[in-house]
């Protein structure tokens, strides 16, 4: 298994290929490709590479799926008998990103979907089995 921990948006996220995340809200637009390059370390097939502060040459390439608002939090700031209080709402600007690829100097080591390997192999039907199947 391969993954890799980046920083974007002042925190840091352990992201893999193929899986989408949450993040703080970025200016690209939907389906446009991002590439991060503030990768903080990179794991690939038990060999761990780990950056000081910055792994070099490494780089997360993603899609921006969407844009779209968090949760409302409520910030309610009360003093008791002082007849003082304030109600209010924030909702967080937030990007989903499809992490599509890892790459580490030139090499790429793990790219979005199955691999040709883990893909099931198709059964071709002949008519002899067919008929057979049908007595």
């Amino acid at each position: 298994m391969t993954y890799a921990i980046i920083e974007t948006g002042g925190k840091q996220i352990r992201v893999e290929p193929g899986r989408f995340y949450d993040i703080e809200l970025l200016t690209n637009e939907p389906d446009e490709k991002v590439t991060i390059d503030a990768v903080l370390l990179v794991q690939h097939d038990g060999e761990v590479t780990i950056g000081q502060p910055l792994v070099t040459g490494a780089t997360v390439e993603g899609t921006v799926m969407r844009h779209y608002r968090g949760r409302k939090v409520l910030v309610y700031k009360m003093k008791p008998k002082k007849k003082t209080r304030k109600k209010r709402g924030h909702r967080q600007e937030i990007t989903r990103l499809m992490i599509n690829s890892i790459t580490l100097n030139g090499a790429v080591f793990a790219t979005q979907g199955p691999t040709e390997e883990e893909l099931p192999v198709a059964h071709d039907t002949s008519a002899e089995e067919v008929e057979t199947a049908a007595e």
